[in-house]
């Protein structure tokens, strides 16, 4: 008899863990906030996140789409994320990231306003 428990993360989560590793990351603004894709946007029916995650094989691939701030130095600051998404993801869950792909969607301009 096999007593073996096996843990099942929705892919939600898994796109929010990698959301805050990325906001992590300095020179990162933020996620893109429109789809890159309007084709699988359209087909999901789902807001745009700006993470997309897919299982392959027990392992995960992840597309990250950043907003970088105007003074960072854009391959630094990807290189940073693909390693602080990979890592972060690894740890919290303990499986497998094959992939973390990463794409500046956006430049950020001006600093945001505070209130």
């Amino acid at each position: 008899m096999n007593n073996k428990t096996e843990l099942s993360i929705n892919t939600e989560v898994l796109a929010r863990m990698a959301e805050i590793a990325a906001k992590e990351v300095e020179g990162v603004a933020g996620l893109a906030k429109k789809a890159i894709d309007l084709k699988s946007a359209v087909k999901t029916k789902t807001p745009f996140t700006g993470v997309k995650v897919e299982s392959v094989n027990g392992a995960l691939k992840l597309n990250v789409y950043i907003c970088v701030r105007k003074d960072a130095v854009v391959n630094e600051v990807a290189e940073k994320v693909q390693s602080n998404v990979k890592d972060k993801i690894q740890t919290m869950t303990g499986t497998a990231v094959t992939q973390v792909n990463v794409s500046v969607a956006d430049v950020e301009l001006e600093a945001p306003v505070e209130e």
